[in-house]
């Protein structure tokens, strides 16, 4: 159901090379959330860091849009940056099992797989 990948480098370093390898394999970043920041500003305090990234790549959402316009609301996909035990951790829900969840439709689970595929590889660039 989800993928989580550790790494030496730091939150900063993870997230930039995420950011180029997001570009590297067709794959754009939308919007990043700082959760740590948001609620750190209304009064909660957070030891670890916890980045979400909203991440597309056009072609595949347009295609899964064509098939089923209601799936809009599983994208984009997200990735996440995050500190834990000393740690940075890279993850995902895995987009094959979520698709599986909101669809039978067997163009959409090939598209899953594919996008499920290229955003593993990206995570294995960035750590």
């Amino acid at each position: 159901m989800k993928t989580i990948l550790s790494t030496g480098k730091s939150v900063d370093q993870t997230a930039a090379d995420l950011e180029e390898a997001c570009s590297r394999n067709g794959f754009g970043v939308l919007h990043v959330y700082n959760l740590k920041e948001t609620l750190e500003s209304k009064g909660f305090e957070r030891a670890e860091e916890i980045r979400v990234y909203e991440i597309c790549n056009p072609g595949h959402a347009t295609n899964v849009l064509d098939i089923d316009l209601e799936i809009n609301m599983a994208l984009p996909c997200r990735v996440s940056i995050y500190s834990q035990d000393g740690e940075t951790k890279v993850g995902m829900i895995n987009p094959s099992d979520m698709l599986k969840m909101l669809s039978d439709d067997e163009r959409l689970a090939a598209i899953a797989d594919e996008v499920q595929s290229t955003i593993l590889t990206i995570m294995k660039e960035t750590v």
